[in-house]
């Protein structure tokens, strides 16, 4: 990015990330100029894959991991397909409504010495993961430690702008979100994988956490020090996944291996927490909350295996292309395509993330993070 990226703060003025909160007080607490409750969580950085990714891959041109087409976005306003692996919105709009903050943009949608919001930005990317190698079948894609590289550029164009005492602030109160790790444990258990040749699931497990481990450290160094962190999902029951199976249902191995991961990432937060002054962290279970839908009541859905949209067994034998087929009734759906959750299922994950039970979020949930 060029040196002069500006910055701008959501109620147009290219000021501190506290200005919103000056012009409240001097004319007369207008609630139309700024959200009150952004002004307590100024910015949402959103990193990971495609789970939260918000059109990030529509600007790399040979990224093989893209949504920006129909039947994507089918249910999002206007039918936009946007780049989100999604019937509508996912997990990470939602995660911004909670806030009082507008989804964070794509940071590939901004050219150089573009003002960048105050409010926040996203560098998820579909397909990408904790290792650099992960989603090299996509060609393209920003892995997480390219990520919190692009971050790094943004934290100085924030020093610049803001100085060093107000940026540090503006950081310190902000919300880092982090959904990742899917992928790498796709990768190493899809069919035809050869990483099983190099490393024993373990081994893979503890070289994910130590890469993750560094680059949270580095996030830390940048400011940041209020982080919602994703566990991997129940990989094994996606539909791509279950369509390998002959009943259908949840394959063992990999969702034992997702669960070893989360049991691992949870001692790794821990430890750094305690390594890091000042830092706080809030754990999703997303595998615990994905396998809720396994429930008999199944949360009103009732179609808790099949992709809603694609083709072949289980609609998982191809992803959400043009001439795949989708299902109208969207509502009753767990996956939109062969492992993205549907709309529905992601407003629900937000839901838990922001004032879950310690069931899913430990050691607190976003809203006691916010109050931090």
């Amino acid at each position: 990015m060029a040196d002069n990226t500006t910055f701008t703060n959501g109620c147009g003025a290219k000021s501190t990330v506290y200005l919103c909160v000056m012009m409240l007080i001097i004319t007369t607490l207008r609630v139309d100029v700024c959200n009150a409750q952004a002004t307590i969580v100024p910015a949402l950085y959103m990193l990971g894959a495609s789970l939260v990714d918000v059109g990030n891959n529509n600007y790399l041109p040979l990224s093989l991991a893209k949504a920006n087409f129909p039947h994507n976005g089918v249910d999002y306003p206007d039918a936009k397909f946007t780049g989100r692996f999604s019937n509508g919105q996912n997990t990470a709009d939602f995660i911004a409504k909670k806030i009082g903050l507008q989804t964070s943009l794509p940071y590939l949608s901004f050219t150089p010495g573009a003002t960048l919001p105050l409010t926040g930005v996203s560098f998820a990317s579909g397909g990408s993961g904790i290792l650099n190698e992960t989603g090299q079948k996509y060609v393209q894609y920003i892995s997480l430690a390219r990520q919190v590289d692009y971050f790094a550029m943004v934290h100085d164009k924030l020093v610049l702008h803001l100085g060093p005492s107000e940026s540090e602030i503006h950081l310190s109160k902000s919300i880092f979100a982090i959904f990742i790790g899917g992928n790498d444990l796709l990768d190493y258990f899809s069919a035809g994988s050869t990483l099983p040749n190099f490393y024993t699931p373990q081994q893979y497990i503890d070289r994910m956490l130590s890469t993750y481990k560094g680059l949270l450290k580095t996030l830390y160094g940048l400011g940041a020090r209020k982080i919602v962190v994703a566990g991997a999902a129940a990989i094994g029951c996606y539909p791509v996944q279950r369509k390998t199976n002959t009943t259908g249902e949840c394959v063992v191995e990999p969702n034992y291996w997702s669960s070893k991961y989360n049991d691992g990432l949870k001692i790794m937060l821990q430890e750094l927490k305690s390594q890091s002054s000042g830092l706080s962290f809030a754990y999703f279970d997303l595998y615990g909350a994905m396998v809720m839908f396994n429930t008999p009541n199944n949360n009103g859905f009732t179609n808790i295996n099949e992709a809603c949209c694609g083709l072949g067994n289980l609609n998982a034998d191809a992803p959400c292309i043009p001439t795949s087929s989708y299902c109208a009734n969207r509502k009753d759906y767990v996956f939109w395509d062969l492992i993205h959750p549907t709309e529905g299922v992601a407003s629900i994950f937000a839901d838990i993330i922001y004032d879950g039970t310690h069931e899913y979020m430990v050691p607190v949930n976003l809203k006691q993070l916010v109050d931090t």
